[in-house]
């Protein structure tokens, strides 16, 4: 039987993930000021594979064999490090960070449909309602436009990060399923990124010439953070805490991810919050400790 102390255990190691997912939009935001977007999210994948593989092999860490376990792999890999990574770069180049950051925490919406959908059951009204509340705040977000902002953020790319979450929170369900069918949380992420990596590679060959862009080592620095820390670290410990403490119940916390990434945007790019940012993040925060009750 759980204990009270170790079925924090999961909610912990999330808050973790979360911190550090926070910081995505600005990383993002920094690594494209130098180097094109859909090379930023192709490189992102393709680092974390060529660290992926070997490690995978080196714990002796055999992808899944059975067909039931092999589809899951495939969909959180294509979702998670392809669809994802180069639909959000290209979306966090046109809008800022903090709006990046706050469309992001719609995710957990999307992962608790996604789990209900699939395991057939009807959320709380308590959830529900936790969750019109934040994505409320989030269309007041994407929709409102103050003066002082309309050259930071546009529509179309705070969209385009929307729709990627869409794919990011399906890579959630799958990977989280994939756990609970008995699979380890790090085959799923390392063997995820490996598929990703070797999805991408051949456009990247194409895009590039076989040629890296020239950039700075901060830009190639902040690449490497996208793909070993949040991508590999993060998912490892997300599809752990998922697996282990529920599906539903873990994504809630998401809604919390953007409070890091307004406070990096804050000091590092020197972005300030409009009235309808502050307004949005008042009716998100306010969205999870409703959805969060259930």
């Amino acid at each position: 039987m759980t204990t009270k102390s170790t079925s924090w255990i999961p909610v912990l190691v999330a808050l973790a993930v979360v911190v550090f997912w926070g910081a995505t939009p600005v990383f993002t935001k920094v690594a494209a000021r130098e180097i094109d977007p859909l090379l930023v999210g192709m490189l992102r994948t393709l680092l974390g594979g060529l660290a992926a593989a070997p490690l995978a092999l080196g714990l002796r860490i055999k992808p899944p064999r059975h067909s039931r376990q092999v589809w899951p792999l495939l969909l959180s890999g294509f979702c998670g490090f392809v669809a994802f990574p180069i639909l959000y770069t290209i979306g966090q180049r046109m809008t800022s960070a903090m709006h990046g950051g706050l469309i992001l925490a719609a995710l957990p919406i999307f992962t608790g449909l996604y789990a209900a959908a699939i395991e057939r059951r009807r959320p709380s009204r308590v959830w529900w309602a936790g969750c019109a509340v934040a994505f409320a705040g989030e269309i007041l977000l994407i929709l409102g436009r103050m003066p002082t902002s309309a050259g930071e953020a546009s529509i179309l790319g705070d969209c385009l990060i929307l729709f990627a979450s869409l794919f990011a929170a399906m890579g959630y369900v799958a990977g989280a399923r994939l756990t609970q069918s008995g699979y380890a949380s790090l085959g799923t992420t390392l063997w995820g990124v490996t598929a990703g990596a070797i999805a991408v590679a051949p456009f990247l060959a194409f895009e590039t010439g076989g040629a890296l862009p020239e950039a700075s080592w901060i830009a190639w620095g902040t690449i490497a953070m996208l793909a070993w820390v949040t991508s590999i670290m993060g998912y490892i410990g997300w599809y752990w805490a998922l697996g282990h403490g529920g599906i539903a119940r873990m994504g809630t916390i998401q809604f919390l991810q953007p409070l890091s990434g307004l406070v990096l945007a804050f000091f590092w790019l020197g972005e300030r919050p409009t009235a309808i940012l502050i307004a949005a993040t008042i009716m998100i925060f306010a969205g999870v400790v409703i959805a969060r009750r259930r």
